[in-house]
């Protein structure tokens, strides 16, 4: 997995609380989530793990990934530079920045992405068209 960082994403690495009943992963907004949480989502069940999921930017919205289960693969793309980062434990995450073109694939059998996000859904700060975003970033 790549640990590179830039303006546009970043790998964390979560703490970790156990012994021997479990372990324990708390994700707090603004400690070690980089925004407070206003929506939580996740991908689950995916029948072709070639399928691609995402395939858009937002203008406003940054997110935090995690693999609960299982793994996936994340491209992230800024216009300037593309990463492909494999989650596949739940005790790290990936931060997307806004602006930053998101894609999903490769899932296991078992995978479960839990997806966090600053901000509410709304369908109008997406762009869903990859010339369209990189016309925005490199305004």
């Amino acid at each position: 997995m790549s640990t590179s960082i830039n303006k546009s994403w970043k790998i964390l690495d979560l703490c970790v609380h156990g012994d021997e009943r479990g372990k324990l992963v708390a994700i707090e907004g603004g400690i070690n989530c980089p925004f407070e949480v206003k929506r939580a989502f996740y991908v689950y069940d995916t029948k072709d793990p070639q399928e691609k999921r995402g395939c858009h930017a937002n203008k406003k919205s940054e997110f935090l990934f995690v693999a609960l289960s299982g793994s996936c693969k994340v491209i992230a793309d800024d216009g300037n530079a593309r990463e492909e980062f494999v989650l596949d434990n739940p005790q790290t995450a990936l931060w997307l920045n806004k602006m930053t073109w998101k894609i999903m694939t490769d899932f296991s059998d078992n995978a479960v992405l839990l997806v966090l996000s600053n901000e509410k859904y709304d369908a109008g700060e997406y762009i869903r068209d990859y010339d369209v975003f990189l016309k925005e970033v490199q305004k």
